[in-house]
This record gives C-alpha cells, sequence and structure tokens, in this order.
C-alpha cells in the first residue's frame, strides 16, 4: 500500500447473484447505486448486424429490468476465426453499437475469444437509485401484472432454424427483439412499480415463479389476455420447440395450477424468450396509464393478471 493513502471502503452489496435477480447491485450511496449484468447469446437470425442488436438489447435488459440506466459496456465475443470473416464479425459489433446508440450508453471495448460456435453480447454496467429500484422481490398483493412484449420468439426462432417460419412471422419477431426495454422501465417506474424481471431463457412462466417466490405472492395470469406473436400458436403446434420452452415448463410445473388451460398456450407461456419484455406489477389504479404509456411508445402491451397473498404459486386462468 502506498504510504498515506488507505484503501477505500467496498461498496455495499445490495443484491448478489444468487437473489433472483439477473444483476448484481452495489450502493454507492444513498442516492447511486451500480447495476452489473452480462449476457451474450447464439445467433438467432440470418443477418448478422441484426443479430449483433438482438444480442446487445438482450444484454442490456437486465439493467433496465431493475430500473436502472445503462452507463457503458463491454463486448463478449467468442469467434470462429478458422471460418467465420473479421468483415462479419465487423457487422455483429455494428449491430451492438447501433443498441447502444439507441439507448445512450457507450461501448467501451471488450474481449473477443476462438470458439467454434460464435457467441456475442455484452456486460453491462447502469446506475439506479436505490430508494426507486426494481426487483424480482418487490412484486405486492393487489398489483396488477403488465407484459410490455408479446410471447413466441423462441418457437419462431426453432421454426426459422428448421426452415418452417413464415417470413411474416420472423419480421414481427426480429421487430421484438430488437426494441429495447428502456420505455417499459420508464413506464413501470412512472406507475409507482416496485416488481418487474425482464422475460428471456425462463419463459413466463418461469420468471414468474421466480417473481413470486422471491415477492412471497401467488400470482393468477389471464392465459387468454397474454400476447403472442401471430404464427407462433401455429409453429407450437406443429412441434417448433425449442428444447429450453420444455425446461422450462418442466421446471414451472411444480409451482403451476394449469387449470383449464390448453397445452399449446402452456406450451407458449414457457417459451424460453431472447430478448424478451418486462413483466412488472403495479397498483389497479395505474394499469391504464401504464399500457397506454408503453403502446404510445411504439409496444404491444397487456394486463394479464394479478398478485394474490400466497407461497408462490401460479395459477392460470382461461
Amino acid at each position: 500500500m502506498l504510504r498515506g493513502l488507505t484503501p477505500p471502503e467496498a461498496p455495499e452489496l445490495l443484491i448478489g447473484a444468487a437473489d433472483g435477480d439477473d444483476a448484481a447491485v452495489w450502493r454507492l450511496d444513498d442516492r447511486r447505486a451500480l447495476v452489473v449484468t452480462a449476457d451474450f447469446i447464439t445467433p438467432v437470425v440470418d443477418d448478422a448486424r441484426t443479430w449483433g442488436r438482438i444480442a446487445a438489447t438482450n444484454a442490456v435488459s437486465d439493467v433496465y429490468a431493475m430500473g436502472a440506466r445503462p452507463l457503458l459496456a463491454l463486448n463478449l465475443v467468442a469467434w470462429n476465426t478458422a471460418e467465420l470473416s473479421r468483415d462479419l464479425l465487423a457487422e455483429v459489433l455494428a449491430g451492438g453499437n447501433d443498441a447502444a446508440r439507441a439507448d445512450g450508453f457507450a461501448v467501451a471495448g471488450g474481449h473477443t475469444v476462438d470458439d467454434p460456435e460464435p457467441k456475442y453480447g455484452m456486460a453491462v454496467v447502469g446506475e439506479v437509485d436505490p430508494n426507486r429500484m426494481l426487483t424480482s422481490a418487490g412484486i405486492r398483493p393487489g398489483d396488477q401484472l403488465i407484459l410490455s412484449k408479446p410471447l413466441g420468439i423462441g418457437v419462431i426462432a426453432t421454426a426459422l432454424k428448421q426452415g418452417s417460419a413464415p417470413e411474416a412471422a420472423v419480421a414481427r419477431a426480429t421487430e421484438v427483439m430488437t426494441r429495447s426495454n428502456r420505455e417499459a422501465a420508464l413506464a413501470a417506474l412512472a406507475a409507482g412499480a416496485a416488481g418487474a424481471t425482464d422475460v428471456t431463457g425462463f419463459g413466463l412462466l418461469g420468471h414468474a415463479a421466480r417473481m413470486a417466490q422471491a415477492s412471497g405472492v401467488d400470482l393468477e395470469i389471464d392465459a387468454s389476455a397474454v400476447p403472442v406473436i401471430a404464427g407462433a400458436r401455429d409453429l407450437a403446434q406443429a412441434g417448433a420447440v425449442p428444447g429450453g420452452t420444455d425446461r422450462n415448463r418442466a421446471w414451472a410445473s411444480q409451482w403451476l395450477d394449469p387449470g383449464a388451460v390448453d397445452d399449446t398456450t402452456i406450451t407458449l407461456l414457457a417459451d424460453a424468450q431472447t430478448s424478451g419484455g418486462l413483466l412488472f406489477g403495479v397498483p389497479e389504479g395505474e394499469v391504464q396509464a401504464a399500457v397506454q404509456a408503453l403502446k404510445s411508445s411504439g409496444h404491444d402491451p397487456a394486463a394479464i393478471g394479478r398478485a394474490r397473498p400466497g407461497t408462490g404459486l401460479i395459477r392460470l386462468l382461461e
């Protein structure tokens, strides 16, 4: 240690990796906390630049799910240098920069490793007021649940790999995946939300179950109110279901009361999403304002259920 200098006091860890959220949070002072997360994905669309934008939007989603503002990011790249060109990688990184510019955060370099299967994503640092933070443990009995994006991305991406996805469904899924959750986070905070999660790899059922358990509530989900991308239901019925969706459904089944909801709908509720929307809870009187705020920013949101006092169960209603 240098003479005369004492090490700074370490920031207080508010939320760690084992607390149910997908980001860690350190308090800097009474009004500031840092949010840190990382995520990367394999290609989900054919166009390299679009994949880059989707991957970056997916990575920063964890920051928005906590009501935070992203500040900077580092690229995380796994690249098959023997088979894939540098020009193609440049397109992927350009897509990541497109997402960063749109959301107002900086990309400060990154790291690349050689890998047979290409992967791309970001480590992201954000800032949040710890007194206005959204967490997976913040859902309150009486909260009404709002979902900011439709489901079906995993099914459509699987059908695309199989060569059976209609162009319209792929175009709509791409539009959904490249849409930032920034406006959803702002709408949630404006409506007085305290609990939120982004709907990604665990599907709506998986993320909702984790949130219900962390918050100590039961969640009722109106299955018919949940928005689904046009064409996804037909593709799911035809068998275009990713393995992650099946695993999500099996895991969530231990806390799920499916009622009379049909099998295909349950599959879609468990569908593994890439860059999905936010699921958050607001007081009943704030539902209309929150939904309208999202619609005015181009989203396709819906009020899909409510929280009741309970022990972490999910009940599906027709």
